[in-house]
């Protein structure tokens, strides 16, 4: 039976395939990446539960990282529950390093590569596993001109059987091309969304089209919004393809989103289970030529 998430069809990070459609477990500690509070942590047993419904629609890949996390939630170790009492289909987990928080939440600036290894041991502490399945390696600001350094060492414990396979985050086209002189990138993570199209203007979407990189934009509900969760849609386009389709506008932007491309991925994330379909069933839909034309083309809200 084709499950919701499985509906857009599949991508193959390195040796591991799965549903274009995923979960994003940000929004599971009540903070925003960059520390904007979306409202309190959820229950850890809503969490568990929300996560394993998630699983039983298809989702089959879900991004994290180490830095997720609240003074009372952590993604990694929600995840961790939630793996640990599913007995279904194998879960992708992707997470990311580079950036780093100290316990009271502050902010640090990006890790030397020599501070790599102990990002990657502590996600594989929380995740409580042996091996990590995707690591991406997140570029942050002007200290992270050249990825080379930081992308070797992750290479080094890839080798050392720690990590399976790599990606990138928050790059440009020269990082893509000067991490792959030195290890495979499965994946690249970038903003992109119906109003913020910067990775088709720098080339990255169609670079990693053209090496068959998978291409897994973060905010493509929220937007201009960006960690916050989307608001009252206000843009007239959007609204008039969600009325032909019966659908909502968070819909119609995840649809748009996985048109892009077959490589294209998309990993909203939710709280709230009545959302949570939803997204999930954004993968059914199917957006006709016009309706593409009337999202490309009208401008978008300022």
């Amino acid at each position: 039976m084709t499950t919701a998430a499985a509906a857009a069809g599949t991508w193959r990070l390195g040796d591991l395939e799965v549903n274009r459609l995923g979960y994003g477990a940000m929004r599971l500690t009540g903070n925003g990446m960059m520390g904007n509070s979306d409202g309190a942590p959820i229950d850890r047993g809503h969490a568990v539960r929300l996560l394993h419904t998630a699983f039983e629609q298809g989702v089959n890949h879900v991004d994290t990282a180490s830095f997720y996390f609240s003074p009372l939630r952590s993604a990694n170790e929600l995840l961790n529950r939630a793996l640990g009492d599913w007995r279904g289909h194998q879960v992708v987990v992707a997470t990311k390093v580079g950036p780093g928080r100290t316990p009271s939440g502050e902010w640090q600036t990006m890790a030397r590569p020599d501070e790599l290894r102990g990002q990657v041991e502590e996600n594989l502490r929380q995740l409580g596993r042996d091996h990590l399945d995707v690591v991406n390696l997140r570029r942050n600001g002007p200290d992270c001109a050249s990825v080379a350094e930081h992308y070797g060492a992750l290479a080094e414990l890839r080798e050392a059987g720690l990590i399976r396979h790599l990606g990138l985050s928050n790059v440009r086209p020269e990082h893509i091309r000067e991490a792959r002189k030195i290890a495979p990138v499965v994946c690249v993570q970038n903003s992109f969304g119906l109003d913020w199209r910067r990775a088709e203007e720098t080339g990255v979407l169609g670079l990693c089209a053209a090496l068959g990189i998978a291409f897994v934009p973060f905010f493509a509900i929220a937007g201009l919004r960006r960690e916050a969760a989307a608001a009252t849609e206000q843009d007239r386009r959007v609204a008039t393809v969600a009325a032909e389709l019966d659908a909502t506008p968070a819909q119609v932007r995840l649809a748009w989103t996985l048109h892009r491309g077959p490589h294209v991925l998309a990993i909203p994330g939710t709280t709230n289970p009545t959302h949570l379909t939803e997204n999930l069933a954004a993968a059914t839909l199917r957006l006709t030529p016009g309706q593409l034309t009337l999202l490309d083309t009208a401008t978008p809200p300022a």
